[in-house]
């Protein structure tokens, strides 16, 4: 996050997780953000993962998060290099991953998934990392059109062990 460890806009602080904030909390967050998924038959992990799930993710990286009067609004999850591969296809050296985006629903469309997406984003070049990498059901066509505003293009096709719908993955250079 360039050499800032927050960065408040409107309101909404974005920063780091921090040991003191509840992974109990962001669990709960993810379950909300994702229940339109979640409503429309999509079995997203974060619509049903438990606090022990979140740890591990946020373990292979760093979690940013979106705080507004002192409550997690926002997350997302950057997973380091060594711990991302494409499933089936070429690997691309280098590459990072995007996963866990949540905003609180009632916050959705307000640009917090945006900035979070910023922030990670700039985390990443200031890593060294090349390209990011993320992934979504592909019946989740809104999604997909927003992560492609985002500079995001098609790579391929997956059906992973636990989701019940066909990912599309997705890859930004940076």
């Amino acid at each position: 996050m360039s050499d800032r460890s927050a960065e408040e806009l409107d309101g909404i602080i974005i920063r780091e997780l921090e040991s003191s904030d509840s992974l109990e909390e962001l669990t709960e967050l993810l379950h909300r953000s994702y229940k339109q998924l979640a409503d429309m038959g999509l079995r997203y992990v974060a619509t049903y993962q438990d606090v022990k799930t979140t740890q591990e993710r946020i373990s292979q990286g760093i979690a940013f998060v979106a705080v507004v009067d002192g409550k997690l609004v926002g997350t997302i999850v950057f997973t380091r290099p060594e711990h991302t591969n494409l499933p089936k296809g070429k690997p691309i050296a280098g590459a990072g991953k995007l996963n866990q985006l949540g905003v609180e629903p009632s916050l959705q469309g307000k640009g917090i998934g945006k900035r979070l997406f910023v922030c990670a984003e700039e985390y990443a070049r200031g890593q060294g990392v090349k390209a990011l990498i993320l992934d979504t059901a592909e019946d989740a066509t809104h999604l997909i059109k927003w992560y492609e505003r985002m500079g995001y293009r098609f790579e391929e096709y997956v059906q992973w062990e636990v989701t019940n719908y066909r990912s599309v993955v997705l890859v930004k250079y940076l």
